[in-house]
């Protein structure tokens, strides 16, 4: 049997995953696909770099054209990461006629559709699998296991850093900022948490999986997106007393071809299964029209999960290059993209006002709310000995962007209202 030889591009964290998972299950690998899978060349940064996995120095090199350029390598893991350097060595090993597998979640997000014209112009395959939510195989489940099916609704904790983060706040009490300093410490966030916690990891995934979901082409200037840092323990503890987790979420959704995609943070009903999604996890809820809700877990991040999505897409390109099929799997998207207006957008609000103590401020807020035909589902007023103002808690019923946008606008200049501390968006 003549074996499928693989370049390797990166050899950190899941790049050493890869080499595990091939070499350990090389029978499991064979039977398969009925090849033996070879990593023939790893491109690294330093030759004499001490790694924690036996590798041999001869399948080394700081060369990368001893990868692209060579004729015997049929199949590219690219886990080297940055999006520029990556691109570049992607679009020549196409050009090279070579197959694709990446974990590259801003490369696909930012460089997708380029990379996919040019993959399917060359007759080659590229697959992405371990570049949303690790270890979960969600992207095949879009594109294969929802065929038949009209997908309206996709909605996930795809961040492992912040779901740690608020989690803690919610089980513990604690502040932002200390569970922040502990995520760092444990290595859950990096010493730059700029895109971990202001949601834009979360963002570049959700174009991944709104752009696959719902056949349209979504760039990352589409999602509307707003992170955790300003999320209080104040606003945790409200919520759970009213039954509800605060998740950072990301939400797509499609009607009558008309797209939405947003990552927020977000009051979860407990009663949802995504509130008890704890620490580092992800899942991912998908509505199809037909199938109606379905949820996936696991691992979002690490070594062997994020590897067994990638060695996954090479098990798939094995095949079908035993087929003779190799490129025929494209994710082009080919529906016109359009995305909703703030009067398409509904949802239910949570919003935590500081206001005046005295009589007749409910009624005039409650004015407000019907002058723009928002319907409230609940109105609660929690004392809080800490705050000499009086504190009420309003839970919309649905309601669109645009009226919300215009209540809170007159929530500014009300002379009863000393703040609008927190609005949050409800599901569940």
């Amino acid at each position: 049997m003549k074996p499928v030889k693989v370049g390797l591009l990166g050899l950190g964290t899941v790049g050493t995953g890869v080499v595990r998972i091939v070499e350990g299950h090389q029978e499991d690998l064979q039977r398969k696909t009925g090849s033996p899978i070879v990593i023939e060349k790893i491109l690294v940064q330093h030759m004499e770099k001490d790694r924690n996995i036996s590798i041999s120095s001869s399948k080394l090199t700081d060369n990368p054209n001893d990868i692209l350029d060579n004729p015997e390598i049929d199949v590219i893991i690219e886990v080297m990461g940055g999006v520029e350097l990556a691109k570049e060595y992607i679009l020549r090993a196409l050009d090279n006629g070579k197959h694709i597998v990446t974990a590259n979640k801003d490369l696909v997000a930012l460089h997708g559709k380029e990379i996919m014209d040019r993959a399917a112009n060359k007759g080659c395959d590229i697959f992405f699998e371990a570049s949303v939510a690790g270890g979960i195989p969600i992207i095949r489940t879009l594109v294969d296991g929802f065929s038949s099916d009209r997908i309206t609704k996709i909605m996930g904790i795809v961040n492992g850093t912040t779901n740690y983060i608020l989690t803690k706040m919610s089980q513990e009490g604690a502040a932002y900022a200390d569970v922040l300093k502990e995520a760092q410490d444990l290595g859950y966030a990096e010493a730059d948490p700029t895109s971990d916690v202001e949601g834009l990891d979360a963002a570049r995934k959700m174009t991944i999986l709104s752009t696959l979901g719902f056949h349209a082409s979504v760039a990352l200037s589409d999602v509307e997106v707003k992170g955790i840092s300003q999320v209080s323990k104040e606003d945790i503890a409200y919520g759970k007393k009213l039954g509800y987790e605060v998740k950072l979420l990301g939400i797509a959704e499609s009607k009558d071809d008309h797209i939405a995609v947003s990552v927020q943070p977000t009051m979860v009903k407990t009663s949802h299964p995504l509130a008890s999604v704890n620490g580092v996890f992800n899942a991912v809820y998908v509505y199809g029209e037909s199938v109606g809700e379905t949820m996936f877990y696991g691992p979002g991040a690490g070594e062997l999960p994020t590897a067994t999505s990638i060695v996954a897409d090479l098990v798939a390109v094995v095949h079908n290059l035993k087929l003779g099929v190799n490129g025929r799997e494209t994710f082009k998207p080919y529906k016109e993209t359009k995305m909703k207006t703030d009067e398409q957008i509904e949802s239910k609000y949570f919003i935590l006002l500081h206001v005046a103590d005295k009589a007749g401020v409910l009624a005039r807020i409650t004015q407000v709310f019907s002058a723009q035909e928002v319907s409230l589902e609940s109105v609660f007023q929690h004392p809080n000995t800490s705050n000499p103002n009086a504190e009420i808690i309003i839970i919309t019923h649905n309601a669109n962007r645009a009226a919300m946008n215009r209540v809170l606008a007159e929530f500014e200049g009300l002379d009863v209202i000393y703040q609008i501390k927190s609005v949050y968006r409800v599901e569940g």
